[in-house]
């Protein structure tokens, strides 16, 4: 009977200890909010059973303790699922400071699009999840506690922690230690670093530089609309990979075709983007800041404090600054940053037709609905537009058929299901994406080749730019991370002072760049400030 008790502690104590890693190690389910289990170690609780041991020592720990313990393993899941979860859905992990300002809006907005029944179970369930998971945290430490009671069991938990924290510790000096044993980060680090933000942030420490200015005059375009599309993945190697230059000639002919139709004209130049492959919002910031930001850590401490952007030199001067961001699924607070007037994520701009690609939205709807819900306005104030494109994303497979009929794109039907069909069959090559990037380059080409023309009686002003250059897959081996800008519109001084920066008239780019991103913002508004 004394061993089936013994047998039966330990192996209580076993599943405890299971219960209490799981709940600091679990990894994303990726692309879902869900989570799952993987085979790790974690270093917190190896010091957790060394501190209860020391609390405890022959006696059971106090039940004072217990309850402590598992609440604070409650914040610590917390920190790990916002860890493991935020990068996958959101692309960034969340910052305390920056986002926990905007969760009552974000609260109310999501209050204000459910039924009350909703909310209700939603709050109930939230509710129960961290009941259920306090109560099985509870039981655990009391599990491990009982164990500690007895000595033999308190001898070989004490080693075996103390050996897990020397072999982590031995890790962080050489990472050929023991290399089968794997840890997690420790939560306890995350919570560090995200006080040690709040805290730099409050405190000012890590000073920024100051922001170029942005009182502009807006002279040399007033009245008319400024339209900023950063075209993503559209980098210098369309221009200097013989191979792909040669795919996407013709659609930048196209593009070309239609400035000239159409009365208009182009300059052209490189500047260098922040980043390469991917974080396209590091080049969002760095162009509408004006300030060269690399890296989460810059942008977050940016965003923390109160800076003019290129969007308040527009909305200055009585433009209305709309942000349409067919990527964005949840709650945007850069939004509030950058201080556009209206933001249209997915949601909003209520696309019905088939899904391409990940992304799903067709950039050619997202131009034909930018038209119906804010160009066609009457009256309306000047518009300053931010569209960051999604057709042109890794992998660029499936690609949206152009559709010459834009009035079309906006209904339940934008494309013949035939026409539809073939171009949702269409598959990425993942060991040759290089012929995908150029037909969906050639897309984007055709798409404002297009909204030129069904304007063409229009006098506005359109960026394309770059965000970054493909993935290195596509781009190569030493690419550089310059960019291309196309600045479209009537020919006058504006395109005149850009020729002064450098740039060069038409499509065709020639080196050196015309500087970084980030430099662009100041040239942009120097030109735009000119007398007509």
């Amino acid at each position: 009977m004394a061993n089936r008790t013994v047998f039966l502690r330990r192996l209580l104590a076993a599943a405890a200890l299971l219960i209490l890693n799981a709940a600091l190690t679990f990894q994303n389910d990726w692309p879902t909010p869900a989570i799952r289990w993987q085979p790790a170690l974690s270093v917190e609780l190896a010091v957790a059973v060394l501190v209860l041991a020391a609390w405890s020592r022959r006696a059971t720990a106090p039940r004072s303790v217990l309850r402590w313990l598992a609440a604070i393993w409650v914040l610590l899941a917390i920190g790990r699922y916002e860890y493991v979860t935020a990068p996958a859905l959101f692309g960034r992990e969340l910052n305390l400071y920056f986002d926990l300002r905007f969760l009552p809006d974000v609260t109310a907005m999501l209050a204000r699009a459910a039924p009350a029944w909703a909310v209700a179970l939603v709050v109930v369930g939230v509710m129960a999840v961290f009941g259920l998971l306090y109560a099985a945290l509870r039981w655990a430490f009391g599990r491990v506690g009982d164990a500690l009671a007895h000595d033999t069991d308190r001898r070989v938990l004490i080693v075996v922690s103390s050996l897990l924290v020397a072999c982590f510790a031995a890790q962080h000096v050489s990472a050929r230690v023991l290399p089968m044993v794997s840890f997690t980060a420790p939560v306890s680090d995350i919570y560090a670093r995200q006080v040690r933000e709040v805290v730099t942030a409050l405190r000012r420490t890590k000073a920024l530089p100051a922001s170029p200015a942005m009182d502009a005059s807006l002279e040399g375009v007033k009245g008319r609309d400024v339209l900023l599309i950063f075209v993503e993945s559209y980098g210098a190697v369309s221009y200097e990979r013989p191979e792909l230059a040669r795919g996407v000639a013709a659609g930048r002919a196209l593009l070309g075709a239609a400035i000239g139709e159409t009365g208009r004209a182009v300059v052209s130049a490189y500047v260098e983007s922040p980043t390469f492959g991917g974080n396209s919002w590091l080049a969002h910031i760095s162009l509408l800041a004006g300030m060269e930001i690399r890296d989460l850590d810059t942008s977050s401490l940016l965003m923390m404090q109160k800076r003019d952007t290129l969007v308040t030199a527009f909305t200055r001067r009585g433009y209305r600054a709309v942000a349409m961001m067919p990527g964005q699924r949840e709650a945007w607070p850069e939004g509030s940053f950058y201080g556009f007037d209206e933001i249209y994520g997915i949601d909003r701009l209520n696309y019905n037709g088939p899904a391409f690609g990940w992304f799903r939205i067709p950039d050619q709807f997202t131009m034909a609905r930018l038209d119906a819900l804010e160009t066609d306005r009457s009256p309306r104030a000047p518009l300053f537009v931010f569209f960051p494109t999604l057709s042109t994303h890794t992998p660029f497979e499936p690609i949206a058929p152009y559709q010459p009929d834009w009035a079309r794109m906006t209904t339940a039907a934008p494309y013949d299901q035939a026409v539809a069909d073939r171009a949702l069959a269409r598959e990425p090559n993942w060991f040759n994406l290089g012929a995908s990037y150029v037909d969906a380059l050639s897309y984007e080409f055709a798409v404002m080749a297009g909204y030129l023309r069904q304007h063409r009686d229009r006098d506005f002003v359109m960026i394309l730019i770059g965000d970054h250059q493909p993935p290195a897959v596509v781009s190569g081996e030493g690419a550089p991370w310059d960019v291309p800008v196309h600045v479209i519109t009537s020919p006058g001084v504006v395109l005149d002072r850009l020729a002064a920066h450098g740039f060069r008239k038409g499509l065709n780019i020639e080196r050196p760049a015309a500087g970084k991103m980030h430099a662009l913002a100041p040239l942009l508004l120097d030109a735009f400030s000119g007398g007509r």
